[in-house]
């Protein structure tokens, strides 16, 4: 049977991820990865959760823990969200919160219900790979979101409608963005917000990484200064979008959207749709996890990342070539490096793979058009501060000779 004549045409848009791929790296001893951009599972709060699992299982919330649920998600989770937006300037109530089996789900869900074929997403050049790979499926255009003024309401308009298209939603990941570690500022933000009221389109905000600053100014999220223009949540058009993947554990797969009453309601339909619900016991035990030390948490996993942050920057700059450049991130897991404009990120793999035992994630894979083959992303939220620097060394060694 030929399996390819039954396949939908959205199918062909459908891309091997090329980080999943290149996690099968992560079990050869002998591979320094800079690859995934997962967190250290050695900073997990193991004893936390297999302390709130088995209290879970032993008292009376056992037979509820192994049911099936309300598709909105665990209520004390839900009110708990509640106030952690609270604290971040976005007041709103547990009708505003839908938790989802990660973020990458909430990107699925959003693409699901905003997307038509052939409408246009703004998305950053670069963007977050598995966006795309969410979006892909629901068969947009693509535009370039340039959030410092650069382009203008109507230039968007224009653009899409030479392709017979309109602009639906724009995409950031705002803070310490995957895959440059590069932070959206107030004012960029706010352009953002304007731009999305003339054209009349939702702003889907990325937040995956928002609890991870190591230093600088703390920016308030896109959705707490459309809040404070417009009175309330229910009048917003931004879609926050949270996880407790990189604080937490990803492996539990608990995320979240917060965003306007009338969105969320016709995102919980979505939900009981695709999965019903996500893992009941899986969010009690986050919310039991949260809720006795998540800032203590997140304070232990901030003081790693940023060491290592700070070693990569500078062995990056002990190590590269003068040709290179590399972004400074105040926090997240990521540094960008871009190359002369002649190499390519994934020949460049294949050549460190075989001769230096170093492996990174090619840039042309965050571009939607595929563009910018002389990029690459590094991610220092794994390796030691030695390791880091031996990796660190034989890269710059390898891009040597290439100068």
């Amino acid at each position: 049977m030929n399996w390819e004549e039954l396949f939908a045409s959205r199918a062909s848009r459908m891309r091997a991820s090329e980080i999943r791929e290149l996690l099968k790296l992560l079990e050869q001893p002998d591979i320094i990865s800079f690859a995934g951009g997962i967190p250290d599972p050695k900073l997990f709060p193991v004893a936390d959760f297999q302390a709130a699992f088995g209290d879970i299982l032993s008292d009376e919330r056992q037979t509820a823990a192994l049911q099936y649920s309300i598709s909105e998600g665990y209520p004390p989770l839900r009110e708990w969200i509640v106030e952690r937006m609270a604290d971040l300037g976005i007041p709103c109530h547990a009708d505003n919160i839908l938790i989802t089996s990660g973020s990458q789900q909430a990107l699925d869900y959003l693409g699901k219900l905003l997307l038509s074929p052939g409408d246009t997403a703004l998305v950053g050049w670069p963007t977050y790979m598995g966006a795309l790979g969410a979006f892909n499926a629901y068969e947009p255009n693509y535009d370039r979101l340039v959030p410092h003024g650069n382009r203008s309401a109507q230039d968007y308009r224009e653009a899409a409608a030479e392709n017979n298209s309109r602009v639906k939603f724009a995409y950031m990941s705002v803070d310490f963005a995957n895959p440059t570690g590069e932070t959206m500022d107030r004012a960029a933000r706010d352009n953002l917000l304007d731009i999305a009221d003339e054209l009349d389109i939702a702003i889907i905000e990325d937040a995956a990484y928002q609890s991870l600053r190591y230093d600088g100014e703390v920016i308030p999220p896109i959705l707490a200064l459309e809040i404070e223009r417009k009175g309330g949540i229910d009048a917003t058009r931004t879609v926050y979008c949270g996880s407790f993947s990189k604080t937490l554990s990803p492996g539990l797969r608990v995320g979240w959207i917060c965003a306007a009453a009338p969105l969320i309601s016709k995102l919980v339909l979505l939900k009981q749709a695709a999965d019903l619900h996500s893992s009941t016991i899986n969010q009690m035990a986050i919310h039991e996890v949260a809720a006795k030390g998540f800032d203590q948490q997140v304070a232990k996993i901030k003081s790693a990342y940023q060491t290592r942050r700070d070693c990569m920057l500078a062995c990056l700059q002990k190590y590269m070539p003068d040709t290179a450049s590399w972004t400074r991130p105040e926090g997240g897991m990521f540094v960008w490096v871009t190359l002369p404009a002649e190499l390519d990120g994934a020949e460049l793999l294949a050549e460190a793979l075989k001769t230096q035992k170093v492996a990174f994630v090619p840039g042309r894979a965050f571009f939607a058009d595929g563009s910018n083959g002389n990029t690459l992303r590094l991610s220092f939220s794994q390796a030691d501060e030695a390791t880091i620097e031996e990796g660190i060394r034989r890269l710059g060694e390898l891009l040597k000779n290439y100068s």
